[in-house]
């Protein structure tokens, strides 16, 4: 009857020993998965924006697992690029956000589309990015309108 009861509790023990690794198991498993989809869709990496004159912005967004996000905006779409500026949990951010014109009305703006969300980047960088997208704004708006027609 001893032997019985010793090998009753080696036997529990067993299957307490095996569920406890399976949840450990499935509790591994689902916070790899997690970190796969966090790597693939929330964490970016880095940001670029690509500015021309003619054609308008692009704004890319790279991720941790090397997959890629381009929003293009035509160049006839935007109003403008200006530094704005948000309260956060008791501190002041910066970014860039591009203004786009309102179809409708000239002189309304339809969205504002906001830069570098993730990298946020300090002020004195945002100014040089704004500076030069404000050169090459001001290329396009004095440049004479050419129709291609002749």
């Amino acid at each position: 009857m001893c032997s019985c009861s010793l090998y009753s509790l080696c036997g529990f023990q067993c299957l307490l020993f095996m569920t406890n690794s399976m949840v450990l198991s499935a509790a591994i498993f689902i916070t790899l998965i997690g970190l796969i989809i966090y790597l693939h869709f929330v964490k970016v990496d880095q940001e670029s924006l690509l500015v021309i004159g003619s054609l308008g912005i692009q704004v890319t967004s790279s991720y941790a697992s090397g997959k890629e996000s381009t929003t293009f905006i035509e160049m006839g779409q935007v109003k403008d690029v200006v530094i704005n500026e948000a309260i956060h949990m008791q501190k002041v951010i910066y970014y860039l956000c591009i203004l786009l014109q309102d179809p409708g009305d000239p002189q309304g703006v339809s969205e504002v589309v906001p830069l570098f969300q993730s990298s946020k980047p300090r002020l004195d960088c945002l100014i040089e990015v704004y500076k030069s997208c404000q050169e090459i704004l001001e290329q396009r708006k004095t440049a004479p309108q050419s129709s291609g027609i002749k």
